[in-house]
């Protein structure tokens, strides 16, 4: 690759420009080996490529990590999987000019995914991203209309829709088993502790800091941040619930044919934590949609032994409550004390407990035909901006109404200038 070109291919996202590459067929026929990369090549980015690896389907042609701690140990792993050695990249624009993939892997941190997404269907590559898609709500938007003007399949890491049990508890809700829902109450409680404050240091040797924050703000590198800690940084994140939340809520958007809440309002504090995180570590947002109710609610710290689930989501029907869970399956108990309660154990993927491959094999097969994913980008910029829109709410300190059709904020100008942010130059907000 010339100077002149890879100068070219850095500038385009700087600038705002598209890449110059025309679209391949969106259609591919069954048994084509996908030239596959992956951008964020730690530990999650790591299971989904182990994943499409395993699925013989796909060549992993290159990683791309900003962080030559993750990717020099990810790079030995590929090739030990494949007897191949896949190229190094630490800035994805140049992975997506001089790899011209079939398929791009998108598991960076949060604020990444957008910018990444975007620049890899332009370039002609699906895309697998990672939830929760974005950072902010219009950046979502924004991904939807790349992945719809550049014809290409987008698929989100909720794997949750593919689950066995989730996909068994689904049809028995809207089968109507648990009878007429009028409120669901979605929870993650872990334990902990107040923790301690972890000084800023100096980037470790390998990983370019500045690239690493990219688009957000350029803060003091600390270890609290990277590896795996960032989504407790609300410059890079959205806390507890921009991580888990989404998987929850996704799951109410799934049972009901309502597509987004009416109203949003949530209170949020740090009750407890003590360290360098800023975070909420205490949070209840309730979404009022036109037939019912939705709350949302996390502790980081105390767990939640006094009932019988820590993680998931209530839903409270005429008939009885139903218990939609992760690692302890789903569960119905009846109304009636004269009926038996109902259970069904969980089919999960080992090591991690998450179905990655059933969302892969999906992701593969609408290649292949064209038809949408199950949790195409469409799906997951609505259960994102969920979380997103609770951040929000908390972030005004009031309460908002929401205009899900046109993804606005009714009546109230400062609470919209929230849907977006300004990006670090030389990086442009996506349009």
């Amino acid at each position: 690759m010339s100077i002149d070109r890879r100068s070219f291919v850095k500038g385009t996202l700087a600038s705002g420009m598209s890449f110059m590459v025309a679209p391949s067929l969106l259609r591919a026929k069954a048994g084509t080996k996908y030239r596959t990369v992956v951008i964020g090549s730690g530990w999650w980015g790591m299971n989904i490529a182990t994943v499409a690896i395993e699925s013989g389907r796909c060549e992993l042609a290159a990683l791309c990590d900003v962080d030559t701690n993750q990717l020099d140990p990810a790079a030995t792993r590929v090739e030990k999987l494949t007897g191949r050695a896949p190229k190094k990249y630490k800035d994805f624009r140049e992975c997506l000019a001089q790899e011209r993939p079939d398929i791009a892997i998108v598991a960076t941190p949060d604020h990444w995914h957008p910018l990444c997404t975007i620049a890899a269907v332009e370039a002609g590559a699906h895309v697998y991203v990672e939830k929760p898609i974005g950072h902010t709500v219009c950046e979502g938007r924004a991904m939807v209309k790349a992945a719809r003007a550049n014809n290409r399949v987008v698929q989100v890491g909720t794997h949750r829709r593919v689950s066995p049990h989730n996909v068994s508890g689904m049809k028995f809700l809207k089968e109507g088993g648990a009878g007429d829902i009028g409120m669901v109450r979605c929870f993650v409680h872990y334990g902990g502790g107040p923790g301690q404050v972890t000084p800023d240091s100096e980037p470790p040797a390998g990983l370019d800091w500045d690239m690493w924050c990219g688009p957000g703000p350029l803060r003091p590198f600390n270890r609290r941040i990277h590896p795996r800690g960032f989504r407790r940084f609300l410059d890079y994140a959205n806390g507890q619930l921009g991580d888990w939340g989404i998987h929850w809520l996704d799951q109410v958007l799934w049972w009901t044919e309502e597509k987004w809440p009416k109203a949003v309002s949530s209170v949020a504090a740090r009750h407890i934590l003590r360290d360098n995180t800023d975070c909420p570590d205490t949070q209840v947002v309730q979404y009022e949609f036109e037939s019912f109710t939705c709350t949302w609610e996390h502790r980081l710290y105390a767990a939640n032994n006094a009932e019988k689930h820590n993680i998931g989501a209530y839903f409270y029907g005429t008939k009885g409550t139903f218990h939609m869970g992760w690692q302890d399956g789903w569960t119905f108990y009846p109304a009636s004390g004269r009926e038996a309660i109902r259970h069904e154990d969980p089919q999960l993927d080992k090591p991690d407990d998450q179905n990655i491959r059933g969302l892969w094999a999906d992701f593969l097969s609408c290649i292949e035909t064209g038809r949408r994913p199950v949790c195409d980008i469409e799906i997951g910029h609505r259960s994102t901006n969920m979380a997103l829109l609770g951040m929000l709410s908390y972030k005004v300190g009031r309460s908002i109404r929401w205009d899900g059709e046109k993804e606005v904020i009714i009546g109230d100008p400062e609470a919209n200038k929230l849907l977006k942010r300004e990006y670090r130059k030389p990086w442009v907000y996506p349009a």
